[in-house]
């Protein structure tokens, strides 16, 4: 097999905004009707506003977050980007995760799901997103609000 063919010439749009904590980049990409399936949470989430208000949540809970591989479909319309972070407030805790992202036609995430492992970073995020979660919500409602206005 020829690998050099294989090789990813550039970062993906989402890996390149999320490296970049590029908040209106990273919205920009998500689909209005996008599904978040988080790791922590038994339902996912459905919408814009509020996947984006719990990827801002990420943003400040991770600590030396870095995306480690890209896998991509022939067709680009699956994606998975494996990260390795630490959690804040959780000293020596790291996480090995994977953000599996779909695309519809017109290239926007429509669906993502996050799987996280140790169980010991899986709880320690469980409890540092909980512990934002009232602002989170907050800031999914200002967010409608200014995608409804946009």
């Amino acid at each position: 097999m020829d690998y050099a063919r294989c090789r990813v010439s550039a970062k993906h749009p989402f890996r390149r905004a999320v490296e970049e904590r590029d908040e209106a980049a990273i919205q920009a990409i998500l689909a209005d009707d996008v599904v978040f399936t988080s790791p922590v949470a038994f339902k996912p989430y459905v919408g814009k506003p509020i996947t984006a208000a719990i990827l801002r949540g990420v943003l400040r809970v991770f600590e030396d977050f870095h995306y480690v591989r890209e896998i991509g479909d022939g067709n680009g319309r699956d994606h998975a980007l494996v990260f390795e972070t630490g959690v804040a407030g959780a000293p020596g805790v790291k996480i090995t995760g994977c953000d599996f992202l779909h695309f519809n036609d017109d290239g926007l995430i429509d669906d993502f799901m996050v799987m996280v492992r140790p169980l010991s970073g899986a709880t320690a995020l469980s409890e540092a997103m909980a512990a934002q979660f009232d602002r989170i919500q907050q800031e999914a409602v200002e967010l409608a609000n200014q995608f409804a206005t946009a």
